[in-house]
């Protein structure tokens, strides 16, 4: 009996301390380094959730039409600690965004991408993207 009770006990402490699996994806699974984007536009919507934030913008392309974008970013954590908070990001403010293409070219709802950097009408620039295996390193 008391074989069976330890058995029991490590089988269910076994499940307490396994915590459940996360999809994450390298960089290069999702995005195209070979296919950089510079958006200009307005923050429509700001998502501050993990493991990446997601910005989403209306950018108006060279021939005046617009294109809704969702553009991937850091956690949040990295991102407030690049100074990017929500008094910054506020809906409506226009920005460039530099970054790299979804591997996936259709755009419903919208287009994706992964942001590397935000530029504001003031010429401040603030990196937005993540360190993930095969993302360009800060800077590039």
């Amino acid at each position: 009996m008391k074989r069976l009770i330890a058995l029991l006990a490590i089988a269910v402490s076994g499940l307490l301390v396994q915590a459940p699996a996360q999809g994450h994806h390298a960089f290069s699974s999702e995005f195209d380094i070979n296919k950089p984007i510079r958006l200009r536009g307005v923050i429509t919507r700001m998502e501050w959730v993990n493991p990446h934030t997601w910005l989403h913008i209306t950018a108006t392309l060279e021939d005046g039409s617009e294109e809704d974008w969702m553009l991937e970013g850091g956690t949040p954590n990295t991102l407030l600690r690049a100074g990017l908070t929500q008094s910054v990001l506020q809906l409506g403010t226009e920005i460039l965004v530099r970054g790299y293409q979804s591997k996936d070219p259709d755009c419903l709802p919208k287009c994706r991408g992964s942001g590397r950097d935000i530029t504001f009408t003031d010429g401040t620039n603030i990196f937005m993207g993540s360190s993930g295996a095969g993302a360009p390193p800060a800077g590039n």
